[in-house]
């Protein structure tokens, strides 16, 4: 069993508010992690699985259910499922509040479930789950293993290519007929699988609605809010443009990233490493995983952006703290990366203390007195958390 890098801040959320959530795609672990956190807590525990018919049948009168358990931790699966929960759990936390009364585990984000789960606000701490990261992984699994399968736990320790790519098809396909249908997107299964592939081929590229709505003979309104809603359902991720204290003519359109290597690789038909290695979408693929990996290990006080103007200054990565920018880095696929004019342009522009080159592998030196050449793992080891 992994151990997952949250649980130590899920347990210090469940010591002081009464409601807890892990969101997270589905089978990305959420059922796992929140049963080994039952086995730690210092009181007695129930587990409701929403998609358990039987289980849904203890729900038929929830409050008085519910109310009998109230020395529980109640740990409620895809909890999105009976949004009605949400006000219905407010008054029981009203009634009798004390830390760890209820986990909830959904794959939803929470502004998809808005009008929900505003009602618990000032109750609930989101803990947001994301796949295996190189951080995680045992010594067995390799840094190129996680980016080429991705970080879903039955995609990466499934060692038969064969069960693997299938795997991978059922997940994207339940997700296209039933998941994403009932999380509220009232739209064709065979128009989402364009669009998520459409992206797929666009990962890591600034957002134009316009483009996928004439593309998939959509309108660019129903193209953004189909986009929107994916990223709600933790399928796509943006990174949106550093433009504070700024006096440039700059991009102020995000960029947009499958949230998952595995999926992305999938999607293109990218069955392999060797057939990676020889793709065009390498580097994007490689930005994409090293994006990924940051923002699912980040602290919250440090927000993530790209830099990039309209005469060609750009970098990958900005880290700010409020509106200070800490540090950047430029995401390279090679282990004797050249920078751009735009790259020095940049690091100029946003006068940081500590620009990187993140690299797969790497060698440490110094370019300049602070620009810094690094392989990934180095700098998720030596460098970032110091930021």
């Amino acid at each position: 069993m992994i151990d997952r890098r949250i649980i130590a801040d899920i347990n210090d959320s469940l010591s002081f508010f009464p409601v807890v959530s892990i969101v997270g795609p589905r089978q990305v672990g959420k059922t796992t992690l929140a049963k080994q956190i039952m086995k730690q807590v210092d009181k007695p525990t129930l587990y409701l699985d929403l998609e358990i018919q039987s289980d849904l049948f203890k729900l038929n009168d929830a409050e008085l259910f519910l109310s009998q358990h109230a020395d529980h931790l109640v740990v409620i699966d895809e909890v999105q499922l009976k949004k009605e929960l949400y006000p219905l759990i407010r008054g029981l936390v009203d009634q009798h509040r004390v830390p760890a009364r209820f986990l909830l585990l959904g794959s939803a984000s929470p502004e998809l479930i808005r009008d929900s789960s505003e009602s618990l606000a000032g109750r609930i701490a989101y803990h947001q789950l994301f796949p295996i990261g190189l951080t995680e992984i045992p010594d067995t699994v390799s840094q190129n293993d996680l980016w080429m399968k991705g970080g879903f736990p039955n995609m990466l320790f499934t060692d038969k290519p064969n069960l693997a790519r299938r795997w991978m098809e059922n997940f994207i396909s339940t997700y296209l007929n039933r998941d994403l249908l009932q999380l509220g997107l009232n739209a064709s299964p065979k128009v989402i699988r364009n669009l998520w592939t459409m992206m797929a081929h666009l990962n890591g590229q600034l957002l134009n609605a316009t483009t996928i709505g004439n593309s998939l003979g959509i309108t660019t309104p129903t193209a953004k809010r189909y986009v929107d809603f994916l990223e709600d359902a933790f399928l796509l991720k943006s990174l949106h443009p550093f433009h504070w204290n700024i006096s440039k003519r700059l991009v102020k359109t995000p960029k947009v990233f499958l949230t998952d290597t595995g999926i992305l690789h999938h999607l293109l038909g990218v069955n392999d490493f060797v057939s990676l290695s020889g793709n065009p979408i390498i580097g994007s693929s490689w930005e994409s995983f090293v994006f990924n990996q940051v923002l699912a290990v980040k602290p919250d006080e440090i927000d993530l952006y790209f830099y990039r103007t309209h005469h060609g200054a750009e970098v990958d990565l900005v880290f700010a703290r409020g509106y200070t920018v800490v540090a950047t880095a430029e995401v390279k696929y090679s282990n004797s990366p050249q920078l751009s004019k735009g790259n020095f342009q940049a690091f100029e522009d946003l006068k940081s203390p500590v620009n990187y080159v993140i690299t797969p592998s790497s060698d440490d030196f110094l370019i300049k007195e602070n620009i810094r050449v690094c392989s990934f793992p180095d700098f998720l080891k030596s460098y970032f958390q110091n930021l």
